[in-house]
């Protein structure tokens, strides 16, 4: 007999989430931790375009329909993915006692693990990150954000720009590693040096080979993180 389908739904992003998981108990020996990693590799080696329920029960050496049991859509499993990438970013839970500091370490958390998964950076921009593992962090950074002393909508705006800061750097870095990116980047700065006139200032700070993504990541992280900083200053750092 065919495995029974997942609770379904339209195929939204993120509606994985919100549908409650089949019980354990009556669930057949493939597990959603077993196909999570399975697709994580698969979005590894192939990106969102290589991932389909055929390929991925090809990986697992199942049936397409095993997997039904688990996810009721290709987008259930680009959520669970995703997921998985946030839970490789370490938890700080306000251990540093410094609001500044856990974000920071956050951040640059969030980075190396977006950067270990290429793809994740852009899925990220296009999906609700509800998934647990996010969540988490959200809470944290919120919380982190909170003994800062925003609050109201400076906290939420405040929190959602840590993330979308992190994320859109990625994806801009993701994009240009390529082979040819050097010769790329050259092209670009040749450009600019010879619009100079319609472009002065861009021409006079094109990116040169003594930089790097790390440098600039960190740079406008703590551009970042000073803004927010002054944001709350009018307010005592709680706890």
């Amino acid at each position: 007999m065919s495995p029974k389908r997942a609770q379904s739904g339209d195929a939204v992003p993120g509606g994985v989430w919100l549908r409650e998981p089949r019980p354990a108990s009556r669930a057949p020996a493939l597990t959603r931790e077993r196909i999570v990693a399975a697709a994580v590799e698969v979005l590894d080696q192939g990106g969102a375009e290589g991932l389909s329920m055929r390929r991925l029960a090809d990986a697992l050496d199942v049936h397409a329909t095993s997997l039904y049991w688990h996810v009721s859509h290709r987008d259930d499993l680009l959520d669970l993915a995703l997921d998985a990438v946030f839970g490789e970013v370490a938890a700080s839970g306000g251990a540093s006692g410094s609001w500044r500091a856990d974000v920071a370490a956050f951040m640059g958390g969030l980075r190396a693990a977006l950067l270990r998964h290429p793809w994740s950076a852009a899925l990220a921009v296009s999906r609700p990150l509800l998934g647990p593992n996010a969540l988490a962090h959200s809470e944290s950074v919120y919380a982190a954000l909170a003994r800062a002393g925003l609050a109201g909508l400076d906290l939420r705006a405040g929190a959602a720009a840590v993330s979308t800061f992190v994320i859109g750097s990625v994806a801009a870095e993701a994009a240009w590693r390529h082979p040819g990116a050097a010769a790329a980047r050259a092209a670009v700065n040749d450009h600019l040096r010879g619009s100079a006139d319609r472009y002065p200032t861009l021409a006079a700070h094109a990116v040169t080979g003594e930089e790097d993504w790390a440098t600039h990541f960190t740079r406008g992280a703590d551009a970042f993180l000073h803004g927010l900083a002054v944001l709350g200053a009018d307010r005592p750092e709680q706890g």
